[in-house]
Formats: C-alpha cells, structure tokens, sequence
C-alpha cells in the first residue's frame, strides 16, 4: 500500500532543549536529501539504516541555513509505520521547529492529519486496531498501573487473546459448513452439535472474564470520577489541595466559598481519581451559589466514589443526615474532618449511618490523615482484584461495548444449539460473533470508523 508522504511536529509546542519534526512515506528520504547537509558532502540516503546524523538544513535555492540539526534515518519496513522514516531533531523553539516544518513541506510533504502516523502503522499491518488505540491510552495515562495496561495491550495481549476467540468461532463455522455441504452424513452432524456447544461455551467464558475487568479497566483508562460532598465550611476543599497537593481551590471560613464544579486529576496509591469539588450542598438565597448547588447534585448522580466530609467540631444537622440518605446505595468513604478542633460529633452515630463504609478522621489544617484515607480508596478499588500485570485488562469503552454485544450472540447460538434449532441457523450467530470481535482489532471495522477513531488522536502521532 502506497501513499504520500506526510510530516508533523511530533513534541509538544513551546520551548524546550529539542523537538522533533517527523516524516513518513516513499520520499521521505529524498526530501531529506534536499535540503540536509552533511559536513561530509554524502546525501543522507548513501547512510545505513537506523542511525543518526549531524548536519544543517538549508534553503533549496539559495542555500541559506535554516537550522543545525541532528537527522534520524530509518527504513522501512523496520519502523513504526513500515515507510521510510526520517527525524530531524532541531532546537526546541516555537521559531526553530516552525521553520523546519515550514521547510520540509515546502519541499514536497504533506502536513499529516492527526494520529495519521499511527493510521498507518495499521493500515500497513504493523499494529492492530486495539493496539492503534492503545498508543493514545499510553500517552493519557496518569498512573503507572493504567500505562501497564496500555503497554499490554499496545503489546498486543488483547489482541492475541480477541483471535484466539476467533479462531475457536471459526473452527465451528468450518465445521457447520461440511454439515451443510454433506447433508447425507448423520455423523456429521451428531459432530457438529458438540462442538459448537464447546466451542461457545469455552468463548463465552472467556469474554465474561474480560467483561470482569471492564470496569476496573474503564477506571484506569479514563479515572475514578470521585466527588467531595458535604455542608459547607466542612474542609471540602481543603481535602482537594490536601489529595492534589497545591492549592487548587480556593479555602476560607466564609461558607459557600466553592461556588463552581473543581476538577483535578490525582493518583492515590495507584489509582487514577477525576476528583471534582462541589459547591456546598445545602439550602441558600443566594443565586450563583444555588446554581453551583444544582451542578453539585448533578455531578453526584455521575459519581463512581463519593467522599463525604463532614464536622468532627460540630453535631451532624439533618443536612448531614440528609447527604448520607442520598447516597447511601453509592460508594463512599466518610471524611470526619477538623479533629485538632474540640469534638462535638457523635462519632458512633457517623458509624452508624455509614454501616459498612470506611470511616477516616483527619486533621487537613495539620495535614492527619491523608494517609489513611488514601489507603482507604486504594483498598476499595484494588481488594480483591488481581494486579494489572497479571491480566488482560479491557479499558476501552467501545471494546466493552462490542464484548457485550458478541457475548449476546454468543449465548443465543448455545441456546439455540441446546433447543435443537438447526445448525445452518444457529451459523448465523456464530459469524456475527466472530465478525463483532473482529471489530475490536480492526478485521470487519468500517473505514468511517476508523477514521473517527485516528482523528482522537494528537497531531504527529
């Protein structure tokens, strides 16, 4: 498969000791030929593959030096993409690597979509799709359990076990197919039935157990969506600064300080949280802080974990009360907070109301434990489940989607097969099974698709 060749700034924008201006495609080389100059006088394309090159870009025409660089030569089919790739290293100014991009696309490249590189890299069968996405996973991951998921599946751990389904979908297709060509072969039939039975059965198996990890796997990729909820002046935002460690939110005596929705990232012992600090839910006149009141309740409906803060310094009010009745079929940790204050709470009523849940006090103002309560989170989501190392993890919202979709399929062909439907009917599910899976590493995938997917991606990738 041909195609043009196409060059990005592959490293972020803005200044920093270098950046990188890559190339990909047949005349790759050639236009690094044209306007790369070695101190030896030697066109780079006399060079071996794979090694790196001082010299100077300069202008065709005249001549004039652009940039002093060092110049990566690859040739493909031993690269990313399986084209010729060439990498010209120049200093790391929003000026310099401008110029050079400006430079090579004068002399004939194309400005490259975005994950255009990583397009490529599939469309010429060096990586399957779920390994395509996974590169994007690699570059968002905020922790370093969710880029051990990522470098297993770009490693193509989900993708090997995906086609081992598919091959045991296929085996019974092949199967059902000599059933319905020799028809006059009781014993064909009688083979047929079982196998499929087992084959499906087996199938079926193994995509629940991937379905096992979805949600852990989802919360890696994409974070705990974990809102602090609790009256206000009960140290909400102080609990943010003290889990994100600076002072993102603004903290006061005043109540109602938080007016808006906060979000920040934070990794607690492993686990990714999108932690988002309300505005004080509570009953008020004021009008900006009764809209921050209704955002807050939406956010909470949306919630994977709450934690919920309230008063070691004061008596729980029916606010309180109220809080812990709505979230009470939710997953939350209580946060008894202020406890280098006097104590006014009734902390066994707190343990009461929480049944189950952790209850975690803490001194935020004396930074007392945070600790603790960062054990707790890690402990809740991480108990009893097996470490990302150990298993094929499916992060991915549209793998999960189409997982469920082949294990409906999956499950019709084994009810069909134990009522008797016959086999050439019972085919049906098995292909669609097997065509759905494929979806996932890109085998039966529409090409709409696949460009909607590589457009998520950052330009240069």
């Amino acid at each position: 498969m041909e195609f043009d060749t196409i060059a990005a700034i592959s490293t972020p924008m803005g200044e920093g000791a270098i950046a990188i201006v890559r190339l990909s495609g047949d005349q790759a080389v050639e236009i690094a030929d044209r306007i790369f100059s070695l101190p030896s006088g030697k066109k780079l394309s006399s060079k071996k593959s794979h090694t790196i090159h001082y010299g100077h870009l300069k202008e065709v025409e005249t001549g004039e030096v652009v940039e002093e660089v060092m110049v990566s030569l690859m040739r493909g089919p031993k690269t990313f993409t399986r084209e010729d790739v060439v990498e010209i290293n120049c200093h790391g100014g929003l000026v310099s690597v401008n110029r050079v991009l400006q430079l090579v696309l004068r002399n004939g490249a194309r400005m490259a979509e975005p994950g255009e590189f990583t397009k490529r890299a599939f469309l010429n069968g060096r990586i399957d799709l779920s390994q395509a996405e996974a590169v994007m996973d690699l570059i968002r991951a905020k922790t370093d359990r969710a880029m051990n998921v990522a470098l297993n599946q770009m490693d193509g751990k989900l993708s090997r076990l995906i086609n081992q389904l598919r091959q045991a979908l296929i085996e019974v297709l092949a199967q059902v197919e000599v059933n319905i060509d020799y028809p006059e072969y009781d014993d064909v039939e009688e083979m047929t039935i079982p196998l499929m039975l087992e084959k499906a059965t087996w199938v079926k198996s193994e995509v629940e157990k991937l379905l096992q990890t979805s949600s852990q796997g989802k919360i890696l990729r994409e974070g705990l969506s974990t809102v602090i909820l609790g009256r206000p002046n009960v140290g909400k935002s102080s609990l943010l600064n003290s889990l994100v460690q600076e002072n993102k939110a603004i903290v006061t005596d005043v109540a109602g300080t938080t007016r808006d929705i906060i979000e920040e990232y934070v990794n607690v012992r492993g686990v990714p949280l999108r932690l988002v600090d309300t505005a004080g839910i509570r009953e008020t006149e004021d009008i900006v802080e009764r809209i921050g009141v209704e955002r807050s309740r939406q956010v909470l409906k949306e919630a994977d974990l709450i934690l919920l803060v309230v008063n070691y310094h004061e008596e729980l009010t029916e606010e309180d009360r109220r809080l812990f009745d709505t979230i009470q079929n939710m997953d939350y940790i209580v946060v008894v907070n202020k406890t280098d204050l006097t104590q006014k709470i009734d902390i066994d009523e707190v343990k009461q109301l929480a049944g189950e849940r952790r209850v975690v006090t803490t001194s935020l103002l004396q930074e007392e434990g945070v600790a603790e309560l960062e054990e707790a989170i890690a402990a809740l989501f991480f108990e009893g489940s097996v470490e990302a190392n150990d298993l094929t993890y499916v992060s991915n919202a549209r793998h999960i989607a189409l997982l469920h979709q082949a294990l409906d399929r999956i499950q019709d062909a084994i009810t069909a097969a134990e009522a008797g439907v016959p086999v050439d009917m019972i085919q049906i599910d098995v292909t669609r099974a097997w065509e759905i899976l494929g979806e996932i590493v890109g085998d039966t995938v529409q090409d709409s698709l696949i460009n909607q997917l590589f457009s998520q991606f950052c330009l240069g990738k």
